[in-house]
Order: structure tokens, then sequence, then C-alpha cells
């Protein structure tokens, strides 16, 4: 029997434990049981793959049955938890589910439908399990750091894959912050090379006078300054793959000896007497309009041709909208690791805000914004108010489309629907997230706000409302 088909029984109630361990093992089952907390934690941490289910008691004399949940799923993600407990109440039901506990039992309990339950547990245990190796081996495939599920990326992925075992030389191409650099390294990666050095030249951050040696080195004295004897990019990343970003600004001059280290493999560094043969994989990125600067002398026609054997041509991010949440939660998740922060998602009117916007710096422009939204947040998501004023305000412009009837007719309660979200949106953004204020600026009262709010998935799941009930008397 594997390990994920294991039980953890953990009461302080001899009685039930032992019932609970014998009913579960003659089911076929391998069962421990744990009279407590700390020795529950000691039995998690000495389970290589974790257990299949947990059963635990809420309250113990040694500790929480909700902090053994925590470490249980941090320690294996497909454990799945059921809390037992004699003192049920809808608060500690709440945060255990919060906390990723697969159900909830009130002690005292059926047997027949704790079976059940462990049942589905496992079913589900066994599900996440299968994700988890799937996805491993997705990552094994694809090359990591290119995420996306529209179209445009999936046309991506396949060509950088078909290309990957080529020795021709690549041309990425696409708006400055699109993700040239990352697909040249997943062509890399994907490659025979993948062991080799992958090396980046920014060709317009390097001053005319030491592109040539940068490239192809130098020997001693060569020029003032040449204190020493320098390789040279090529010779370093040989065996491995050239990356030449922003190829469209390499100068004239440096065009014609580029292209003869394509054609021949060889180079000549500044002073040197001999050529050494080179073995190295060429890819070139710009943000430039190639063919034009062809057209306008700017660039070498032959040099073109060297370098676009192959296209890789990125949309701009406004073009794959579909990539957006994807790669926002992708950012989420490192930026909030890197900050030691607990923020866990983004709300869903943040989330319409980024998708409205139409990102002039793609996908570096989305990452900065949710570095610097990580960085202001004081809760567990990042909200409208988080973002900067000009993507917050993108998703309360008015479209003309809401104003003109199309030929073809509309939805018209569809269409009033986004205009009052958008509305709302514009509202809460002036007051700066005050629900109060924004209702008032709505001419609404807070209470129709609210409605408005949950009709339009606007609401935080997270925030609980304050009943009349449950607020302190006042004092007359």
């Amino acid at each position: 029997m594997t390990a994920k088909a294991s039980i953890l029984v953990v009461d302080d109630e001899p009685g039930l434990r032992e019932m609970l361990t014998i009913l579960f093992r003659r089911e076929g089952y391998a069962v421990t049981a744990s009279p407590g907390f700390v020795t529950a934690q000691e039995a998690i941490k000495n389970s290589p793959s974790g257990f299949g289910v947990v059963l635990t008691d809420l309250m113990m004399p040694d500790g929480s049955g909700l902090d053994l949940l925590s470490l249980a799923k941090s320690h294996s993600p497909e454990t799945e938890v059921i809390v037992m407990t004699a003192h049920s109440t809808v608060e500690t039901a709440i945060e255990a589910m919060k906390r990723g506990a697969y159900d909830f039992v009130t002690k005292p309990f059926a047997t027949s439908e704790l079976r059940a339950l462990v049942v589905k547990a496992f079913e589900k245990s066994e599900l996440v399990a299968e994700n988890v190796r799937l996805r491993a081996k997705v990552d094994r495939q694809n090359p990591k750091d290119l995420l996306g599920h529209s179209q445009a990326m999936k046309q991506i992925l396949e060509l950088v894959a078909r290309v990957a075992g080529a020795r021709s030389t690549v041309l990425i191409t696409g708006e400055s912050g699109t993700g040239k650099e990352r697909i040249a390294r997943a062509v890399h990666d994907m490659s025979d090379r993948k062991d080799k050095p992958f090396l980046v030249v920014n060709c317009g951050a390097i001053p005319e006078a030491l592109v040539e040696s940068e490239l192809f080195g130098h020997e001693k004295g060569a020029f003032t300054g040449a204190a020493g004897r320098k390789l040279g990019i090529f010779r370093e990343a040989d065996g491995g793959t050239v990356l030449l970003d922003e190829i469209g600004e390499l100068p004239l001059a440096m065009q014609v000896k580029l292209l003869r280290v394509l054609q021949e493999r060889k180079v000549r560094g500044i002073g040197e007497a001999t050529e050494a043969s080179v073995d190295v994989r060429v890819l070139a990125a710009t943000n430039r309009v190639v063919e034009e600067d062809v057209k306008s002398g700017k660039f070498r026609q032959d040099l073109y041709y060297r370098l676009n054997v192959i296209r890789i041509e990125v949309p701009p991010l406004r073009e794959r909208r579909e990539d957006v949440a994807e790669l926002a939660k992708h950012f989420l998740d490192r930026c909030a690791r890197e900050h030691n922060k607990h923020i866990r998602a983004i709300s869903p009117d943040a989330l319409r805000a980024l998708d409205a916007y139409d990102f002039p710096g793609n996908v570096r422009e989305l990452e900065n914004i949710i570095e610097r939204s990580v960085a202001l947040a004081s809760g567990p998501l990042i909200g409208l108010g988080d973002l900067p004023r000009e993507v917050s305000g993108a998703a309360a412009q008015p479209s003309p489309a809401l104003v003109t009837l199309p030929e073809e007719g509309c939805d018209l309660d569809g269409v009033l629907g986004e205009i009052e979200r958008r509305l709302i949106l514009q509202a809460l953004d002036r007051s700066g997230g005050v629900r109060t204020s924004a209702a008032k600026s709505l001419g609404v009262t807070l209470r129709s706000l609210r409605y408005r709010l949950q009709k339009h998935a606007m609401q935080d799941p997270d925030e609980e409302e304050v009943s009349v009930e449950s607020r302190p008397p006042s004092k007359l």
C-alpha cells in the first residue's frame, strides 16, 4: 500500500482514536494514531510523502487542530484534512475551510458519514497528486517563465519547441517588454546546448568604440586601456548560445564583421594575428521594424537575411489579454515571497482593471505594477486601490460601445450592468476604497452599494460585513 493510502488519526480521546484506527484498518488503509498535536507533528514530519488523509480533533491539550491542518498542508499539499470537534461554531468552520480543510464534522458523528467523507477525500487527494505529476511533466517539457494560454502564446511555444534543436539563427521581434529575452532563453534551454553558456549582449548599451572588443575580444595592449587579453562574448559562449539583444542598434561597421563571423564561424579579436573557430548559436532580438531599417540603409540587407532564417514575432500583451491574469498571479507569488508578505490573490475588481489596461510597457510593465502593488498592499488581497491610478482608472473609462446602439442590437441589461459596474469602480477609486464616500458620490445608500457590489461579484470574498446585532451598543 502506498504512503498516500495512509491515514493519520489525531484525537486525545483514547476510545475514539482506537475505534477510528480499527474502522479504517478494516477498510484497507494504513492508519497511524496520535494522541495529540506534538506526536502528530512528528508523524507528519517523518512521513516522506505525507499522509493521504488526516483526521484531527480541533481542540487538543497540547495544540490546535487548525495549526496541525496548516502543517499537514505545507508538508504535503495533496494531503486532505478533515477536522473533528465537539465545539462547532460557524467561525471555526470558516477558518478551517480557509486553511484548506477538506471538511468539518461535529461530534458525535455517524461512522458511515465519516467513512464516506474519507473516501471522497482520498479521491481528491489522488486527483491533486496526479495534477502535481502532470504539472511537473509539463514543466519539464515546456520552457520556464513562458506563461500564458492564449492562442498566440501556444503558437510561440510550439515554434520554440520546433526550432530549439536546430542550428539556424533566430530573429525575435516585438515591442519592448514583451519577453523576447525569455523566449531566447527558452530556445537555449530546450536545445542540446542547454548545459553550455547562454550569454546576452545588449548592442544598444555598449559604447560604439567597445562593441568589437565586447563581441570578439582583444589582445593585451591592442589599444589604450587594454591591460589584459579579453576573449569576447563569442568565445566565452563557445558551445552555447549568444543573444544579440537590440540588434538594430548595432553600428554599420560592426554589422559587416558580425556577418563574416556568422558565415565563417570564426572570430578575430582586436590586435590578434589569427582567427579562432567558434561553435555558437546566434539569436537576435529587436523592438525595431528591421525591414524599414533595411530600406533606409540603417541595417544591412545581407545581415538581415542571415539573421532572419527563423522568425519569432512576440505580440504585445494587449493582443493576448487572456494571459494577463496568469502572468499577474505568477508575479504576485514571486513578489510576495521576495517581500515576505502574505498576499495570496488579486481581487476581482483589480483583475478587471488590469484586463482593461493596454500595457504600453507590456509584460515588463505588468511585472512592475504587481511588484509595486505587493509593496503597498496591507491586506491578503491586492485591491483596486493598490494599483497605479492609470491602471485602476482603465476599467472606469466609458466605452463608446456603451452609448451607441450596434446595428445588430444589444443586451440592454448587460450594457446597463457594465455601465453601473464601471461607475462603481470609478467611485471607489476616487474615494480611496471608502464605501460610504463612494455611495454618496453615486447618490445611493451604503446598503444599496453593498448589494450592487455583490451583484457584480466585486465584493471581496474574505470581507466580513458587520451586522447590526454584532455592533457594540451605543452609549446614550
